[in-house]
């Protein structure tokens, strides 16, 4: 059966120990597999292995039809963004820790990914956030920073700071004003990852939806809420110093009084590949380590 894909491209978190070693085995392998293979041009930078053309993103999406990413999930997100625009899907390899969408184990590399690359797999797309930062001009707004986020937008207080006061509207209508240490605004995806740690519920990719979730707020009944994908969120810094803005940890610092953060559900859609049987249940049962501690069922030994 030939493969539906043709040219892929590696992206890899290099600054691991044995990377290299791990990127040159994978290049490897896929060009036995018969595809073309490229480094992303960061990656190609600090691997340094020969033969392989390095490619900027406006190149990737010309040139490749599937991006190979190898570490954890905080590759995979930077890989989503960087390639946001372009459509293609992403392949994980976790050679991270945890590894929500980082799903196939080196250890565990041929055996699973061959079968993938012949077609038999399963696709996910999730859900992306596209933000701009809008600071407070004469006669209106101007925006002074955009960015995309696949797991979640972040606004917080300076580190030696007390709480920083934040004004929230959803969809052109007045929510609350929360004081807190900040505010978090998660797609489903991120629902396990910093909203998760902070109190919020989890998300099936599936559901429409963001959470918002406050940290450590100064009112206990300020608790997270999930609200609907299809309308415009917007926090603007009412008071506080230092507060500062992040999508997906790749920060924006020195906000102002009045700056607004104005959240949107992107166009593009994060395409992620898995093996066949992959469950989403069941990567939450793995990575949260639910089944820890089960008495066996009766019967089993």
């Amino acid at each position: 059966m030939p493969s539906p894909f043709r040219h892929a491209v590696l992206v890899g978190k290099y600054q691991a120990p044995g990377s290299r070693e791990v990127l040159a085995n994978v290049a490897e392998f896929l060009s036995g597999q018969g595809l073309e293979v490229s480094l992303e041009s960061s990656t190609a930078l600090a691997a340094e292995l020969p033969g392989y053309a390095a490619l900027d993103a406006a190149a990737i999406g010309k040139h490749c039809d599937v991006a190979v990413v190898i570490g954890g999930d905080g590759t995979m997100l930077a890989t989503a963004r960087l390639l946001a625009g372009h459509g293609l899907p992403l392949i994980g390899i976790n050679q991270g820790r945890l590894g929500f969408m980082t799903d196939i184990p080196l250890s565990g590399l041929t055996e699973t990914l061959a079968p993938m690359l012949a077609g038999d797999y399963e696709e996910e797309r999730r859900t992306m956030l596209q933000g701009c930062v809008k600071r407070p001009q004469a006669g209106g707004f101007e925006p002074i920073h955009e960015s995309f986020a696949v797991n979640d937008v972040v606004v917080t207080r300076g580190a030696t700071s007390g709480m920083v006061e934040l004004r929230v509207e959803v969809q052109q209508q007045f929510v609350t004003n929360f004081r807190a240490d900040g505010l978090i605004l998660a797609s489903p995806t991120g629902s396990t990852a910093y909203a998760l740690s902070a109190g919020g519920p989890i998300l099936h990719p599936g559901i429409a939806g963001w959470v918002m979730v406050p940290i450590a707020p100064h009112t206990l009944s300020n608790r997270p809420i999930v609200l609907p994908d299809d309308g415009e969120v917007v926090i603007e810094i009412v008071a506080g110093r230092d507060a500062s803005v992040n999508f997906d940890h790749q920060s924006l610092a020195s906000l102002l009084h009045g700056d607004r953060i104005c959240v949107r559900r992107s166009d593009h859609r994060m395409r992620v590949l898995h093996p066949r049987g992959w469950s989403y249940y069941g990567t939450l049962r793995r990575k949260l380590h639910w089944n820890e501690g089960l008495l066996p069922e009766a019967g089993s030994s």
